[in-house]
């Protein structure tokens, strides 16, 4: 995919990016020219892993940190670290980090929801508090948050994650206006339905695509400076309909989510 050269010289924070997507963004931002990329995850191996991986190919131009993100001492550190790295500017942050939650509600303890918004939300809040006093004393800088199409398409026994997800998706939207002036830009990204390890424990549906599929799509998206940035059709099609009081039949909506629910009482963990 054709990028025109938007990434070329730019450095950017990847969190959650020893895996999956974030790692996928990390190698397409370096493949279309980026000066420089820190991934910021916390999984020791993994990100030793991938920073050996990219550095044979990138050297000079990787860096990783081991990172909570449920910590804010520890964002924070670890921006400021990015930045020494950078030599003072940071262009784009990836809050990227997060995980597919579930459980049945009734389950749920209080505890479980706290750590839920500690990973998905705070995570990312803590990345942008920490992240905007660079990109305003440079003059601007691109921010960019991970979502779920869980966000609008909520399925049963997701509640935590479509929760947090959708908190996220509300924060980032709100913030595009908020920091517009400041030359400061806000995207809010789905990745659509891509095989990573989310799906631990069943396997990915069909038509999942690759990691390397959606960051191309975001990345597209971060490039166009598109308010919601959707990963695939599908994130598509759930968006325009999933509160559109102009569709006809808004029972064809509850019958497909009972339906869902239903399989997945019996086992059948239906997407």
């Amino acid at each position: 995919m054709n990028f025109d050269n938007y990434f070329s010289k730019k450095s950017a924070i990847v969190t959650g990016g020893a895996s999956g997507i974030g790692n996928a963004l990390t190698e397409t931002l370096l493949r279309n020219g980026a000066k420089q990329v820190v991934i910021a995850d916390i999984n020791p191996e993994n990100l030793d892993r991938q920073i050996s991986r990219l550095t044979e190919l990138f050297p000079g131009q990787i860096s990783g940190i081991l990172t909570n993100v449920t910590k804010e001492n520890e964002v924070s550190e670890m921006i400021d670290q990015a930045a020494a790295f950078f030599g003072g500017k940071i262009d784009l942050i990836f809050n990227n980090a997060g995980a597919g939650l579930s459980g049945e509600f009734e389950k749920l303890s209080n505890e479980d929801w706290e750590k839920g918004f500690a990973l998905n939300f705070y995570g990312a809040l803590y990345g942008i508090r920490h992240v905007i006093p660079y990109m305003k004393k440079q003059g601007g800088g691109q921010i960019v948050n991970t979502i779920s199409g869980i966000a609008w398409s909520p399925m049963a026994f997701q509640s935590m994650y479509a929760a947090t997800k959708a908190a996220l998706c509300q924060l980032g939207l709100t913030l595009r206006y908020e920091l517009w002036d400041d030359h400061i830009k806000v995207n809010t990204a789905t990745p659509g339905t891509t095989a990573t390890a989310i799906f631990t424990g069943t396997s990915a549906p069909d038509y999942a695509q690759t990691p390397m599929q959606s960051a191309a799509r975001i990345l597209k998206g971060v490039q166009n400076n598109d308010r919601l940035i959707l990963g695939d059709d599908l994130d598509v099609e759930g968006a325009r309909n999933a509160f559109n009081p102009d569709v006809d039949d808004q029972n064809a909506a509850d019958q497909y989510f009972l339906e869902v629910a239903r399989d997945r009482k019996r086992g059948k963990w239906r997407f």
